[in-house]
């Protein structure tokens, strides 16, 4: 089976998740969860994305049993809810900066060193009764750049809302030397994983 012959639900607001799932043949319904990132205890970077992609994928399930949503209800062909949460790694973790002096200190912190790249993912294959929740992890190898290119790079804005403050599809890709792993994993959704599974 293909993830085109699911009705796919898809527990984010991201271009780039959404983008993805539409080119591996799936047209996803989508509901961004409504619930707060944060978790209130020490975890290491996999626990935390797998705890969020949980977190995530209950929100909409929660939303869709108050609504008796029809996809609930319906046996018509299968249906698969996929939640997903990603962090970049380096010394210590990384989402999304708050601002530009934040961007500026993630990308400063990253130049000329290795990270690591962790995405959970929540799976809920509805009326089947299985849910798998897993990470993925790829390294990446980041070049050295001035302060002058890097403040170059954040007035583009596309820092702002990529997890450690750049796109691997973006600009910020002719920074990084190489990769070790899933390079869709660094983009925000480790779709060969998902595919497999």
């Amino acid at each position: 089976m293909n993830l085109k012959d699911y009705r796919v639900i898809l527990a984010s607001g991201s271009p780039r998740r959404i983008q993805m799932l539409q080119e591996a043949g799936a047209e996803p319904r989508i509901i961004k969860p409504q619930c707060e990132e944060l978790l209130h205890m020490p975890l290491e970077p996999q626990q935390i994305v797998m705890s969020l992609a949980l977190k995530k994928g209950q929100w909409v399930e929660n939303k869709l049993a108050e609504e008796n949503d029809p996809v609930l209800l319906s046996q018509n062909g299968p249906a698969l809810l996929i939640a997903s949460d990603t962090i970049v790694y380096c010394d210590r973790v990384m989402g999304k900066p708050e601002d530009q002096e934040d961007a500026f200190k993630m990308l400063s912190e990253l130049k000329n060193r290795t990270h690591s790249v962790f995405s959970g993912v929540y799976l809920n294959f509805i009326h089947s009764g299985k849910k798998i929740v897993f990470f993925d992890e790829t390294k990446v190898f980041v070049n050295d750049y001035t302060d002058d290119w890097l403040r170059s790079y954040i007035a583009t804005g596309e820092p702002m809302d990529k997890a450690g403050g750049y796109a691997i599809q973006g600009i910020f890709g002719s920074m990084i030397d190489h990769f070790e792993g899933d390079y869709d994993n660094v983009v925000g959704l480790p779709l060969e994983k998902i595919l497999q599974l």
